[in-house]
């Protein structure tokens, strides 16, 4: 049961913002009684933990999913970011991840202090490959490319209100990232995948 609403509240928090969702929302959803989820968590914001903790794992799934298909390095970041724009679709016009700093800061930086960790290690490991394949330039300092990244993607998702928003902002930022390490090759796979999207 535990698991269930760990699921259940993630889904809701995601969908509609972890402010606007209460426990009586989510006992409603799941058809069972408040008293019941309070047998497994306290208040809410242990609730918020551990379903943070759930989407965490499952997009580092999504990531390692991707990363095993073994596209080019290129292919693989949109292949990604195709994937985190359905996982993130929501209802509220606010983005989780806004909203969790705004309410929930001390459960954002938590998140926050492995999440960069682990976004660095696949920045990193898609740079190399991306070099391996002579889409990015062999010149480059992959340390301060993969502190350039991290810092435009979280800087975008800690300030902009908006989902909708910060997904075309981030859009714009995996461009300007693939633009600034690209060799002539990379290019043509880049506009190559922008015309997908546009298309």
């Amino acid at each position: 049961m535990k698991e269930k609403i760990i699921a259940k509240a993630s889904e809701l928090f995601l969908k509609l913002g972890f402010k606007s969702v209460t426990m009586d929302d989510i006992a409603g959803e799941m058809c069972i009684s408040k008293k019941t989820i309070y047998k497994y968590f306290c208040n809410k914001e242990v609730l918020i933990e551990e379903s943070t903790s759930m989407v965490h794992k499952q997009v580092h799934e999504v990531i390692d999913t991707i990363v095993a298909k073994d596209y080019n390095a290129i292919h693989e970041n949109f292949e990604i970011r195709e994937s985190f724009r359905d996982m993130f679709k929501n209802n509220s016009d606010t983005s989780p991840i806004y909203q969790l700093k705004k309410h929930y800061p001390e459960i954002y930086q938590n998140i926050l202090s492995y999440e960069i960790d682990q976004c660095s290690q696949y920045f990193r490991e898609n740079i190399e490959k991306g070099m391996r394949e002579k889409l990015y330039r062999e010149e480059l300092n992959i340390d301060v490319y993969v502190k350039f990244y991290y810092t435009l993607i979280f800087h975008i998702n800690e300030n902009t209100v908006s989902e909708r928003e910060a997904q075309k902002i981030e859009l714009e930022a995996l461009e300007y990232h693939t633009r600034a390490m690209a060799t002539e090759k990379g290019i043509l796979e880049l506009e190559k995948q922008l015309k997908k999207i546009t298309t």
